[in-house]
């Protein structure tokens, strides 16, 4: 499963593939038409509070990498994640779309790594736990 990512503000193209903005806040000027958005987990987004922590210490790369993968595990980004395994198992190609100026240093990057298991997902999520029994939607809705 190819996993790209990519600017939101970047023109999209058919090799993109199902198309998930990973930011919290939509794209400053931008159309959902333009930016073709095939879907939208905004959970999987960095807290506001360290997303502005980050843009006042772009530095700090790996604390923050550190702290996004601890928000991952908590149990609100659970569902999303286990949607991004589900999405990226579907399609052929998943392009995770960001707003970020840095292209090398955004969640997007980290959350390709966890696809791509170059990371170790955060506790309870990841593909074994998306397709574990009980962990489908009823399962989410019981909690």
């Amino acid at each position: 499963m190819p996993v790209a990512i990519k600017r939101v503000y970047d023109p999209p193209s058919a090799a993109d593939g199902q198309r998930v903005l990973v930011d919290r806040l939509w794209p400053r000027g931008l159309t959902k038409a333009r930016a073709a958005v095939d879907e939208w987990l905004r959970d999987l987004a960095p807290s506001d509070d360290l997303r502005r922590w980050y843009h006042a210490r772009p530095a700090e790369w790996a604390s923050f990498r550190s702290k996004y993968l601890k928000e991952l595990s908590q149990p609100q980004a659970g569902a999303a994640l286990e949607r991004m395994y589900q999405l990226a198992h579907k399609r052929k190609r998943l392009t995770l779309l960001f707003a970020s100026k840095n292209e090398s240093q955004n969640n997007a990057t980290v959350l390709k790594e966890l696809l791509e298991g170059v990371r170790k997902p955060p506790t309870g999520t990841g593909p074994a736990a998306a397709q574990a029994p009980g962990r489908g939607k009823a399962a989410v809705q019981r909690r």
